[in-house]
């Protein structure tokens, strides 16, 4: 069987890059992996961060299951795990791996409306 922690409810998570040292190491091995961030917020944060040490404990991978934009599911291998409590309830963070050039990181770029260069697809 294989371990997981399912979104049920609420929108896909938003991926950030990472640029923190210690979380860069995560990303050693053979092959080229991006890692990101991920913050969900739950009610049982200690149990699910206690769930992936136990996989971790036995040499096992566990995954984070939801589905995308599209309404797929999808699947991604948790690296590193951490619960905190806020003010607005328990926050779970999850460092996760995936092939290069496969997550799709939310950036905010500006772009000139007024700049003649760009194609208009507004027609």
């Amino acid at each position: 069987m294989e371990d997981k922690i399912t979104i049920i409810e609420g929108p896909p998570p938003n991926f950030e890059l990472i640029d923190d040292g210690w979380a860069l190491g995560l990303n050693e091995g053979p092959g080229l992996y991006d890692l990101a961030m991920t913050r969900l917020r739950t009610f049982n944060g200690p149990a699910l961060v206690e769930r992936c040490h136990r996989a971790w404990r036995r040499k096992d991978s566990i995954f984070l299951h939801y589905r995308n934009d599209y309404g797929l599911e999808e699947k991604v291998p948790i690296m590193a795990a951490r619960s905190s409590d806020t003010n607005d309830g328990q926050v779970l963070y999850l460092w996760i791996r995936r092939k290069a050039g496969e997550i799709e990181y939310d950036f905010d770029i500006d772009i000139d409306d007024e700049d003649d260069d760009l194609p208009n697809f507004d027609n």
